[in-house]
């Protein structure tokens, strides 16, 4: 669980009072469905991978310490009495323990838009949602049923929306590394704004490119691990949750870019957060969601130099870029509703 969270949780004391405060934070809250967000008495949301969580509530039922993560979900689950369960972690539980779910459920449906893995049974599930065609065709090859569900626009971004002092030309939220070479050159190209324009790259980078950045780890023969001078220069730390809603804010133009293995689709959660806090998006070519359209909600770029280009003109056309941040931010906040996007769920649980 991020630090920041913890942070801010630290003074409570019951599983009530940390659930409360991850919501509040907001971290993946365009995918946290609004009987939740609104504490709908008859809804019940865990993060059943945070231990410290998990074992509090299981020490206000009652239960025994040495109670493994799965049997307390599973105790959840019967507690709640629910019958639907949206799993938005596939990968944190194996197909023994989603084939052992307590018998009220009618319906055990999973969020899963990454390239399928090996260790994921999706046939364990009744239904598999996201709104990537690629990866969702993927999985539909291994019979399993799968239908098109989108991330929904967080009412709470409103008042982020309404900023209208924006010091940062060019932001970029998200992980860093040569791993994933197409990102990471485009990322390398785009820092040498930097030079001209106020440009700020919050990165998750990874615990070896700490290292090597490290003054011990420049000793070591870690170069390649390092980033290039121009990153560096405009690196900032990671940021999440409302944080994140800030940073985002603070931004002209926020630049967003595939990894390598997110083949031709498109529409990640930055596309509907960048919008979703008014400022206006450039992003890489690729098959958008409705409503995200090139020269209309957002810009497109088409190779690294292309993406320079584009920053540069819609800085010196601020009527142009102000217009597309507005439209942006007026479609994804009525076409991607959380209203909108409840009314889809509940269609889909019917349907199983």
């Amino acid at each position: 669980m991020r630090p920041r969270y913890r942070e801010l949780a630290k003074g409570q004391t019951s599983f009530a009072g940390h659930i409360g405060t991850f919501l509040d934070f907001r971290q993946n809250a365009m995918h946290i469905l609004s009987p939740i967000q609104e504490r709908a008495e008859w809804a019940f949301f865990t993060n059943g991978d945070d231990v410290e969580v998990q074992k509090l509530w299981a020490k206000e039922q009652g239960l025994a310490a040495r109670t493994s993560m799965g049997d307390i979900l599973k105790a959840q689950i019967e507690h709640h009495r629910a019958d639907v369960l949206y799993n938005m972690d596939t990968t944190g539980w194996k197909s023994e323990f989603i084939r052992s779910l307590p018998g009220c459920l009618k319906a055990v449906i999973a969020w899963h838009a990454v390239p399928v893995l090996n260790d994921v049974v999706f046939s364990d599930y009744d239904l598999v949602v996201n709104n990537f065609p690629a990866v969702a065709a993927a999985i539909a090859k291994q019979g399993v049923r799968i239908d098109y569900f989108s991330p929904a626009y967080d009412p709470e971004m409103a008042p982020y929306a309404a900023r209208e002092d924006r010091p940062i030309d060019l932001i970029f939220v998200g992980g860093y590394t040569r791993h994933h070479s197409q990102r990471a050159a485009i990322l390398e190209t785009m820092s040498k704004l930097g030079r001209r324009y106020h440009v700020a790259f919050h990165l998750d980078r990874s615990r070896l490119c700490a290292l090597a950045e490290s003054p011990i780890g420049r000793v070591l023969p870690l170069a390649k691990h390092r980033r290039p001078a121009d990153v560096m220069a405009v690196a900032r730390d990671p940021v999440f949750g409302r944080d994140y809603y800030a940073a985002l804010s603070t931004a002209k133009i926020v630049f967003n870019g595939a990894i390598d293995m997110s083949g031709p689709d498109r529409g990640n959660m930055r596309c509907f957060e960048t919008m979703g806090v008014g400022a206006m998006l450039l992003s890489d070519d690729g098959g958008y969601p409705e409503g995200m359209t090139d020269g209309e909600t957002l810009a497109i770029y088409k190779s690294a130099d292309h993406a320079v280009e584009l920053v540069e003109a819609f800085l010196n056309n601020p009527a142009r870029r102000l217009d597309l941040a507005r439209k942006g931010h007026d479609m994804v906040s009525k076409r991607y509703s959380k209203q909108a996007q409840w009314a889809r769920f509940e269609q889909l649980a019917a349907s199983i």
